[in-house]
């Protein structure tokens, strides 16, 4: 999964937000522009490529005021498919707060 076909569509606009995503953002205190500054700007640390109905990424990036988030998305040919975001905790991440720990 190219990190380049996230930031082009990002840039483009071409994002569905689910109604999921959205409310989940909403009662975390993140922003629209938060998630599209991680998108844009961030690393994927995970992918999952077997993901319905399409292949998906886990995005490590931060909020416009600095604070680190991870972005869930899917992708197809056309845009990218909001599913959640949220910040990360060292309760399921490494203190990197991009590796997962093991079960």
């Amino acid at each position: 999964m190219e990190k380049k076909y996230f930031e082009r569509f990002c840039a483009d606009g071409k994002i569905h937000w689910t109604t999921h995503g959205l409310k989940r953002i909403q009662t975390r205190d993140i922003s629209r522009e938060d998630v599209m500054n991680c998108i844009i700007n961030g690393e994927i640390i995970e992918e999952y490529p077997d993901d319905y109905p399409y292949p998906s990424a886990l995005i490590f990036g931060h909020k416009i005021t600095g604070e680190i988030i991870h972005v869930v998305c899917g992708l197809d040919e056309e845009k990218i498919y909001f599913i959640t975001a949220y910040e990360p905790t060292t309760e399921k991440f490494m203190e990197d707060l991009r590796t997962r720990r093991q079960k």
